[in-house]
Formats: structure tokens, C-alpha cells, sequence
């Protein structure tokens, strides 16, 4: 592969998506590409967004991905999603969890959630969403949403040549793995039955 893939992964903090990123730039490193990435935690430690940027490709110079680049954006929450979906190139996918957390304004009346966030979504991505909470908690653990979001990413982006589930078994503590092993399989079933 020669040109360079940008993946971006959104949501607030405690959703896990610097494990997620942390998994799939340790899948695309052993499958040979050469990988950046970047996080941003802003206030994570109290429910603020996080994202999580991965070019990978042949060269990889800079981990930073400009405003309509993403190739992919995987939304651990539907307002990031509309958040970042300037970085979206055109003709890009999204992997959105049906999930609405909201924000301290919001809580505090300040500002409404916004509405119709998936319908403007799909006017501009090629749109797969599903309630990857809802599996998670389905399997025993809600806190293994984003290795169902993983699964769904892997889906996406097709690298059939990447053992995912040896990865996060040596990613994850071995109490877990199990329990993540499964969390994966059923986001990526979900997506490729979309």
C-alpha cells in the first residue's frame, strides 16, 4: 500500500479509544505499515472528547490529519461524531455507536444535544451505525464497547491479513480477553451484516 489510509477515532473520555487506537496501530504495524499516531485527550478524566489520529501506510511522515482527509471516523458517541465529520474526505466512512452522552452544557441546560446528528451523517458518509453499547453489555461488560467498535473498524477497513484476535489477546489483560476476543467479533459481524 502506498498511499497513506488516516483513521480517526472520537468520543469522550473513559470510552476507551486510546486502547482501541492502541490495538489497531499495533495490528497495522506488524502487518508491515508504517504507522503514526497522535492523541488528544483534552479533558478526558472528566467526560470530555478524546480523539485519536492513525495514518498508516508505506511512508508515514506526520501523524496529524487535516480537515477532509480521514479516510475513516469511528465515533464512540453520536455528537463527536458530528463534531469531527469536517475531517471526513469525501466519499469517506463512519462507524458511529448509537450513543448519546452529554455534555457538562448540556447537563447544565447551557445547550441542547443536537438532533438529527445520524441524518446529517449519512448526507455526507458512507454511514454504518449500530448500538455498539448495547452489544457490549449484551456480552457481560459495557466497558468493552470500544473493542466492539474495533471489530466494526476492522470490518471497514478490510485487512483481512491482521490476526485481531491474537493482538488484543496480548493487549488486554488476560481476565479480559475472552470477553474482548468476543466484543470484537461481534462488531465486526455487525458491520459486514449492514
Amino acid at each position: 500500500m502506498s498511499q497513506v489510509k488516516n483513521i480517526l477515532l472520537v468520543g469522550v473520555g473513559g470510552q476507551g479509544t486510546i486502547l482501541a487506537a492502541r490495538i489497531l496501530s499495533v495490528g497495522l504495524t506488524k502487518a508491515g505499515y508504517d504507522v503514526k499516531m497522535s492523541e488528544i485527550h483534552g479533558m478526558s478524566q472528566r467526560g470530555g472528547n478524546v480523539s485519536t489520529q492513525i495514518r498508516f501506510g508505506e511512508k508515514v511522515y506526520s501523524p496529524v490529519i487535516a480537515k477532509g482527509e480521514a479516510d475513516l471516523i469511528v465515533a464512540f458517541e453520536k455528537m463527536e461524531a458530528l463534531r469531527w465529520v469536517e475531517y471526513l474526505k469525501p466519499g469517506g466512512k463512519m462507524v458511529v455507536n448509537d450513543l448519546e452522552i452529554p455534555s457538562a452544557p448540556i447537563q447544565q441546560g447551557a445547550e441542547k444535544y443536537p438532533r438529527a446528528i445520524l441524518e446529517t451523517l449519512a448526507e455526507c458518509s458512507d454511514l454504518k451505525v449500530f448500538k455498539a453499547t448495547d452489544i457490549a453489555g449484551r456480552l457481560g461488560n459495557v466497558r468493552s464497547t470500544n473493542i466492539v467498535l474495533l471489530g466494526a473498524l476492522a470490518a471497514a477497513l478490510d485487512l483481512p491479513e491482521i490476526d485481531w484476535e491474537t493482538i488484543i489477546r496480548e493487549q488486554v489483560k488476560p481476565a479480559f480477553a475472552e470477553l474482548n476476543v468476543s466484543a470484537f467479533r461481534a462488531g465486526r459481524a455487525e458491520v459486514e451484516q449492514q
